[in-house]
């Protein structure tokens, strides 16, 4: 009887996350995120979050749900583990007069006691980390029961979708990861989440990219957006290939006749209720 080798993949985390840190600070995603800013406000809305209430925004990223929450007069605290992302968020939170509270933080390791928050935010930020079971459980833990945890999500057929995945096609993903895109699927943000929490309204909704032109997006993202600042780095001679696939899949989704780029991407609100 012939035995079988375990073939079972053993991920290494940290090490992941390690690089993750590398290409979420290499270029200037404040640059990027700042456009996102409509998202944060509508998932704060959606969340209804209460004036003087305390609220945790983790993978925040340079702030956009940030200030949206500061703005409803929250008392929020700013997480991220990318410290140029943070400090980014700190600027704007200053220029604006909001008084937040900025901590270096991993989402898969929150340093915060259980039932901390009364919400607990993220837009286009949890969804990246690799652990995705311990990254919502400990969204979670730290909620207070009665309290809401509130995800934006990019779903795996829209647009930033789609780029991921066409990557995924030229620069190979790490090995046992599952798709960060798992997070914008109605059915597998049911599974990631314990049973602590319960998931009430899911919210089909579209960022509107408006850029002036298609090369414009093109040179903005290739100079400030990470995962695709970095896999240009690692194709080098070979992006040639990445570059035509991306500007194809920008013609097919533009819905702009003027020469401007209009592009909806898809996205979901997650609103949940901890038990």
């Amino acid at each position: 009887m012939n035995n079988l080798a375990n073939t079972e993949t053993i991920v290494d985390f940290e090490a992941i996350k390690a690089k993750q840190q590398a290409t979420w600070g290499s270029g200037n995603y404040a640059a990027v995120g700042s456009t996102l800013q409509l998202v944060g406000e509508l998932l704060c809305e959606s969340a209804n979050l209460a004036s003087g209430s305390e609220i945790l925004d983790v993978a925040a990223g340079n702030g956009n749900a940030t200030l949206a929450a500061a703005r409803r007069f929250c008392r929020v605290t700013s997480t991220d583990y990318v410290e140029s992302l943070l400090e980014a968020g700190k600027k704007r939170a200053q220029a604006n007069g909001f008084s937040v509270d900025f901590r270096y933080a991993d989402v898969e390791n929150l340093p915060f006691a259980a039932n901390r928050f009364d919400a607990v935010i993220s837009t286009f930020g949890c969804m990246f980390a690799p652990n995705q079971m311990q990254t919502a459980a400990e969204m979670v833990r730290v909620c207070r029961p009665g309290g809401t945890v509130a995800t934006a999500n990019w779903t795996p057929d829209g647009f930033i979708g789609q780029v991921f995945r066409l990557i995924g096609r030229h620069v190979a993903p790490p090995a046992g990861v599952s798709s960060p895109a798992r997070w914008g699927d109605e059915d597998n943000v049911r599974e990631i989440f314990p049973e602590e929490a319960t998931i009430g309204d899911i919210v089909r909704r579209h960022h509107v990219f408006r850029y002036c032109s298609i090369e414009h997006f093109l040179a903005y993202f290739k100079n400030y957006y990470g995962p695709i600042l970095k896999a240009f780095e690692a194709l080098g001679d070979d992006a040639v290939q990445l570059e035509q696939d991306l500007r194809e899949l920008l013609i097919s989704m533009n819905t702009a006749t003027d020469g401007t780029l209009v592009l909806p991407s898809e996205y979901i609100e997650v609103i949940m209720e901890v038990k």
